[in-house]
């Protein structure tokens, strides 16, 4: 899934594109997780800003418009496909039926949503599994996106400090790295990042607690490998592209999905196990319990 890194490169790449554009036409799949992407027509877009793993286009008429990627979503300018013009024709009945199993074939199936600016380009939202989301609200009414509505502060936002992290961190008996993961503790962070920073960190991601210290140490590297994947345009593993193609950051990675390959540090074999549920790679030499 994409994490933070991944969201704030496409971002970027919408900021200038998408901002001062009124949105004149949309369509959306039916499915509740999609359907109120076309409550947006009407509405000019002020800014595109970032929370955690969603998208969020501010409109002019005081609602938000977010975007989450989910799995595999991928936002891209492209021509409104044929499929979805037939799509968007108000037909009820069996026809309706048939119709869209024509719209299916005739265009891409996994655009589940697309939105027609006024300077004539059109951002389409394509999702194979259909895990992403869309959603129309009130500005900063995210009670229908719990995720959204509990999320921890920006990790890369000069309002957190250490000591804060720390204290938050002291709140809870679960594990460090299931903290990092569930949101509440810092917005963004993923498997991916969760494990190289807990790996620079000299940190056990099974460990409960840990030391004011080393709570600045984690704070610290979670900053340096999100801001080092921003710059190389994200982690491309198999879904994840921004408008701009595939990201450069896996190639760097030193912990994660490196299990059985000697650690970049002391040469032990890096070992894998679930916890939580969550794969985590880890050295168990450098990071000892």
């Amino acid at each position: 899934m994409p994490e933070l890194p991944e969201v704030e490169v496409v971002r970027r790449q919408l900021e200038g594109p998408l901002t001062g554009c009124r949105i004149v036409e949309a369509w959306a799949h039916p499915s509740r997780k999609f359907a109120s992407g076309t409550d947006a027509v009407g509405s000019e877009i002020e800014t595109v800003r970032r929370r955690g793993k969603y998208l969020i286009a501010e409109l002019d008429c005081g609602r938000d418009l977010i975007v989450h990627l989910g799995m595999t979503g991928r936002l891209c300018f492209a021509d409104v496909p044929e499929a979805h013009e037939m799509l968007s024709r108000p037909v009820d009945g069996p026809a309706a039926e048939v119709m869209a199993q024509n719209a299916v074939s005739a265009g891409d199936p996994y655009v589940r949503a697309w939105w027609r600016l006024d300077n004539g380009e059109t951002l389409c939202f394509h999702d194979v599994r259909r895990f992403g989301r869309i959603a129309v609200c009130d500005r900063g009414d995210y009670r229908d996106l719990p995720t959204l509505a509990a999320m921890g502060p920006e990790p890369l936002e000069g309002g957190l400090e250490a000591a804060a992290f720390w204290q938050a961190s002291r709140r809870s008996s679960q594990r460090i790295k299931t903290q990092l993961l569930n949101q509440r503790l810092v917005a963004g962070v993923g498997n991916i990042y969760a494990d190289e920073a807990l790996f620079l960190a000299r940190i056990n991601p099974s460990a409960r607690a840990i030391s004011k210290p080393r709570a600045e140490r984690l704070l610290e590297a979670l900053r340096d490998v999100l801001r080092a994947s921003i710059e190389r345009g994200g982690s491309t593993l198999r879904d994840y592209y921004s408008l701009e193609g595939a990201g450069d950051n896996q190639k760097y990675f030193v912990c994660y999905g490196r299990a059985g390959e000697p650690c970049v540090r002391c040469g032990t074999e890096l070992r894998r196990r679930v916890l939580d549920q969550r794969s985590s790679t880890w050295c168990p030499q450098c990071q000892r319990r």
